[in-house]
This record gives structure tokens, C-alpha cells and sequence, in this order.
């Protein structure tokens, strides 16, 4: 099974400055244009349970790799 990594680099909205990394993998079928259709509805998702956060950027990589798209 090919994954593909959701890389969303979020924020505390109290302290914009306190951000990391948060990583969300989906099945690719070898492709990171899979992550990029994917990604909005799972951003939204995500922001839903985590509202003390904010995610400020996101970008898709296959896993071990930083290759942005």
C-alpha cells in the first residue's frame, strides 16, 4: 500500500508564534495528486476537532520524503 503524508503545519490561535507540524497519511495509489483533491475536506475535518488550532500552510510528501508539490 503506497501512502502519501498531509503535512499541516499549525498554530496555537492564542500564540501564533507556537507552531508544529501535524502529520495525516492517506492511501496514494502512488500519487500525490490524490492528497491535494483530499486535503481540503480532511483540513476542515481536522481544524473541526482541534479549534484551539489554526493551520496556517499544508503540503503533501510521500513519507521519509520533503518533496512538496
Amino acid at each position: 500500500m503506497n501512502m502519501v503524508d498531509l503535512i499541516l503545519t499549525v498554530c496555537l490561535v492564542a500564540n501564533p508564534g507556537a507552531c508544529r507540524d501535524e502529520h495525516l497519511y492517506f492511501e496514494s495509489n502512488g500519487q500525490l495528486m490524490n492528497c491535494m483533491f483530499l486535503a481540503p475536506s480532511e483540513i476542515a475535518k481536522w481544524s473541526q476537532q482541534h479549534p484551539k488550532l489554526k493551520v496556517k500552510r499544508w503540503r503533501c510528501a510521500f513519507p521519509g520524503r520533503q518533496q512538496d508539490i
